[in-house]
């Protein structure tokens, strides 16, 4: 089973150095982990605990489908 995730650098003032957030969109999940393979890795714990709660529990869990990404870039007016 594959799941697609998004990585995005933290630049919160309260995470050290070198922290990314794995966003996994199919399941509405996200963790963060040091380095970009330190957030893969959590993605891939994360969604590993995820699954196996909803299989205990006989919940659907949703096949991934295709992810797309995109940038929005607005006006300096409204940041």
């Amino acid at each position: 089973m594959q799941y697609g995730i998004l990585i995005e650098k933290i630049t919160e003032k309260n995470f050290p150095n070198n922290y990314f957030y794995a966003h996994i969109p199919t399941l509405g999940l996200t963790t963060h982990g040091k380095g970009i393979n330190g957030a893969i890795a959590a993605a891939k714990d994360l969604i590993n605990l995820w699954i196996e709660e909803k299989r205990m529990n006989n919940e659907y869990i949703p096949a991934s489908s295709e992810i797309y990404y995109s940038v929005l870039e607005l006006e300096e007016h409204a940041i």
